[in-house]
C-alpha cells in the first residue's frame, strides 16, 4: 500500500520523497548499460552454423536463397558491432539465461506515453521516472513508453527520427535513468515512417538512396480494383496518397494516413536499416520490442497484405538475430486481428514473438459485463492453452488507441458486436471504422477509457457500485494466463476526455488525456473520489498477484463451470502448491458459486481469500459453496 502512503502524506513528506527519488537514493532494480563505443579488441562474434542457417532461411523466404546468401554480410556485420558493445557482464549473463523463466508472476507492464504524467519543474520523462520509483514500487517491474521520438502526428506513431528522443519529452539519458528502475519495452514502428522523416524526404527529392523505400505509382487507379479489394484495411481512408514529388505526382501505399508512408521491405537495404534500429534499441536499453502494427508490413497484389508468410518470416528473422546477440530481449506482436490470425504471430511457441497482445480479451470482458453472461468468456478462455514456456499472452483491456474489437469477430456475433458499439455510444465514446474493401464499413474500435466504457456518469448507480465493476473486470485480466498490461490512466479509472473531441482534436484522444502531477495527488489524497478507490483496490490485486506463483504464465490453467453470472479459473503453479481459485461475479447483484472436490483438485479443510485474508470452510463433501456480493472478486487459496 506504499502508493496509499505517498499519496495521502502531508505535502512536504511527498516532495522530501520526490527528492530522494530524483537524486537517486532508491536502490536501483536493473540495469544494463552497454559499452558507449564498440570494443574490437575482443574477438568478433562467431554466428554458429545453425544459427547462420537459421537466419539465411528467413532471409530467403523473402529474397530467394541466391540474396539471402548476398545480403548475409550485411547482418552478420550489424550483430558483431552490436555484440561489440555488450559488456563482459553482459555476455557472462546471457550463458546461463533460460527462456522459460523470462516471466513471472512478478510481470506487470505500465503502458504509458512519454508524457502522459506531466509536472512544472521536470522533462515530462523526468516525471515519469519519479512516479515509477515513487508511487509503483513493488507493483510494476515494466514500462511499456509510447513512440518517444520526434514525430508528426498520431501522438508519436508518424517517427520522423527513430534514433533521437522527442527533445519535447526528454533525452536517453531520461529513457536510461528510467531503465535502471525497471524493465523498459520500447515500440518498434517498423511498418511505416513519417511523411516528414529524412528517408521518405530523400524519396520526394529524387535521392537514388530512398527510389525503393517506398510502394509508389504513378496513378491513383494503379491497383486493380479486385486487388484492393482484397487488401485487409485498419482504416477507412485511402490506401494510396498523393504526393509532389521531383519526379512528378506518385501515389504512395499509406495503411493508416497520408503522413504514415509504408516501409516496402522488398528492398533488402531497408530491412538492414530497420535491423540496425531495433539493435541500437537493445543498445539503449529495450528488454521488450513492441512490433507495432506488423500484420501489414509486407504488401503483395493479389493477396490480403496481411499475415502473409513473409510477415511472419520477418518477425522470426527479428528473433532469430535477438536469440543469437541479445537473448534475454523479448518480442510481443501488435495485432489488432480475430484471434485466430493474431495468436499465429506465436511461430510454433520458440521461433517467434514471445508475446502477443491477447485483442480478444479486451471486447470479451467488456461484453460479459454489460450482458452479465460468462459464457462467451469462459468459452473462448478455455482454448487459452500454453503456448510454451518461452510464450504467453500479453493481457491488457485497453490502450492508448481505446478498445479493439477486431479480436472478437468469430468469438461474438455481429450482433453481438454492434451491441458494444451501441453501449459505447450510450456512455459517451466514440468509434473508428475500417474500410471492408466492398464500399462497406465495419468498426474496428472503440475509443473510450475502460472505466468509462464500463460506467455511465448520469446512470444514477453509487460510486461504489461502478468502483467494484471497474475491479471486478480489471481482475480477470490479472488472474488469466499472460503478463497483464495496464494503461496508466486505468490506475486511477480516468474517464472520458470529452473536452478534448469536442476541441477538435482526434477520437483517440477521449483516451488519451494528459494527467497533471499535483491534481493527481490531490485526487489520490480524496478518499471519497472514484481515483483514490480505484488506486487502492487495484494496486492490492497487482500486489497480491505478484506475491504468488500461480499467476506464472507457465502455471496450469482450468475455466471452470460456476454459473454464466460468475467467472472461474484455477491457476496451479508446476509443482501443484499454492494454487489460486480466481472467481468474479459480472453482475450487480449476489450470486452463489458452489465447486466439488474433482473441480478443486482435492479436500480442503480451508480456503483463504488473498485479497481480504477472510476465510472460507469446505462443504460436508469437501467441496466450496461461496456467497459472492455484486461484482465480488475472490482470490482463494488453500490455507
Amino acid at each position: 500500500m506504499a502508493v496509499l502512503r505517498d499519496a495521502s502524506a502531508t505535502q512536504p513528506a511527498r516532495v522530501a520523497r520526490l527528492q530522494q527519488a530524483r537524486h537517486g537514493s532508491l536502490a536501483p532494480v536493473y540495469l544494463r548499460a552497454h559499452l558507449p563505443e564498440p570494443d574490437y579488441t575482443r574477438p568478433l562474434l562467431q554466428v554458429a552454423p545453425e544459427q547462420r542457417e537459421r537466419i539465411i532461411g528467413k532471409l530467403a523466404v523473402l529474397y530467394g536463397r541466391e540474396r539471402a546468401e548476398v545480403w548475409w554480410p550485411d547482418f552478420e556485420r550489424l550483430m558483431r558491432v552490436y555484440h561489440a558493445h555488450k559488456t563482459p557482464e553482459m555476455l557472462e549473463d546471457d550463458a546461463p539465461f533460460d527462456p522459460a523463466e523470462r516471466f513471472s508472476e512478478q510481470d506487470v507492464v505500465l503502458i504509458t506515453y512519454g508524457d502522459l504524467l506531466t509536472s512544472g519543474d521536470r522533462p515530462p520523462l523526468g516525471a515519469l521516472r519519479d512516479f515509477v520509483r515513487v508511487f509503483m514500487r513493488g507493483a510494476i517491474n515494466t514500462v511499456h513508453i509510447l513512440p518517444f521520438f520526434p514525430y508528426s502526428s498520431d501522438r508519436g506513431f508518424s517517427v520522423i527520427d527513430f534514433e533521437e528522443v522527442d527533445p519535447h519529452l526528454g533525452q536517453w539519458k531520461d529513457i536510461e535513468d528510467l531503465g535502471r528502475r525497471v524493465r523498459l519495452m520500447f515500440d518498434g514502428v517498423f511498418n511505416h515512417v513519417s511523411s516528414k522523416s529524412k528517408w521518405f524526404q530523400g524519396f520526394v527529392n529524387g535521392d537514388p538512396e530512398f527510389q525503393d523505400y517506398f510502394i509508389a505509382f504513378g496513378t491513383r487507379d494503379a491497383i486493380d480494383p479486385d486487388h484492393l479489394r482484397l487488401i485487409l484495411r485498419p482504416r477507412a481512408s485511402d490506401l494510396l496518397s498523393p504526393f509532389h514529388t521531383i519526379n512528378g505526382p506518385r501515389f504512395v501505399w499509406t495503411t493508416f494516413s497520408k503522413d504514415q508512408v509504408d516501409l516496402d521491405y522488398r528492398n533488402p537495404h531497408v530491412l538492414v536499416a530497420i535491423v540496425s534500429i531495433l539493435l541500437l534499441y537493445v543498445r539503449r536499453g529495450a528488454d521488450i520490442i513492441r512490433l507495432d502494427a506488423v500484420t501489414y508490413v509486407w504488401r503483395e497484389l493479389g493477396t490480403r497484405c496481411a499475415h502473409l508468410d513473409e510477415t511472419h518470416a520477418l518477425v522470426q528473422l527479428f528473433r532469430a538475430i535477438l536469440d543469437v546477440v541479445a537473448p534475454q530481449v523479448a518480442l510481443i506482436t501488435e495485432t489488432n486481428v480475430p484471434h485466430e490470425d493474431n495468436v499465429s504471430y506465436f511461430g510454433d511457441g520458440t521461433n517467434e514473438a514471445q508475446m502477443v497482445y491477447n485483442f480478444a480479451l479486451p471486447p470479451l470482458v467488456l461484453h460479459t459485463f454489460h450482458t452479465g453472461s460468462t459464457d462467451r468468456l469462459s468459452g473462448w478462455a478455455r482454448t487459452l492453452d500454453h503456448v510454451s514456456d518461452s510464450a504467453t499472452y500479453f493481457n491488457f483491456l485497453d490502450s492508448h488507441d481505446g478498445i479493439g474489437l477486431m479480436g472478437a469477430q468469430g468469438i461474438l456475433s455481429p450482433e453481438e458486436i454492434d451491441a458494444l458499439v451501441a453501449c459505447c455510444y450510450r456512455h459517451g465514446g466514440l468509434v473508428s471504422f475500417r474500410d471492408n474493401g466492398d464500399g462497406t464499413k465495419s468498426p474496428y474500435e472503440m475509443n473510450a477509457t475502460w472505466y468509462s466504457a464500463l460506467n455511465r456518469d448520469e446512470s444514477g448507480e453509487p460510486l461504489s457500485l461502478q468502483v467494484d465493476r471497474f475491479i471486478a473486470a480489471r481482475s480477470i485480466a490479472l488472474v488469466l494466463r499472460g503478463v497483464p498490461g495496464i494503461y496508466l490512466p486505468s490506475l486511477f479509472g480516468a474517464k472520458n476526455d470529452t473536452a478534448a473531441v469536442l476541441a477538435g482534436a482526434e477520437p483517440r484522444s477521449i483516451n488519451r488525456k494528459t494527467i497533471d502531477e499535483e491534481a493527481l495527488f490531490a485526487l489520490l489524497g480524496d478518499r471519497e473520489s472514484w481515483v483514490h478507490q480505484v488506486a487502492v483496490r487495484f494496486r492490492r490485486l497487482i500486489q497480491r498477484r505478484i506475491e504468488n506463483p500461480a499467476f506464472h504464465p507457465n502455471a496450469d490453467q482450468e475455466v471452470l463451470q460456476a454459473g454464466r453470472a460468475v467467472f472461474a479459473v484455477l491457476r496451479t503453479p508446476r509443482g501443484g502448491r499454492r494454487k489460486v481459485l480466481a472467481v468474479t461475479n459480472v453482475t450487480a447483484q449476489g450470486r452463489q458459486a458452489r465447486f466439488t472436490p474433482e473441480e478443486l483438485g482435492g479436500r480442503h479443510r480451508t480456503w483463504r481469500d488473498l485479497i481480504s485474508g477472510q476465510a472460507f470452510g469446505r462443504t460436508w463433501d469437501g467441496g466450496l459453496d461461496l456467497r459472492l456480493r455484486p461484482y465480488g472478486v475472490l482470490w482463494l487459496t488453500p490455507a
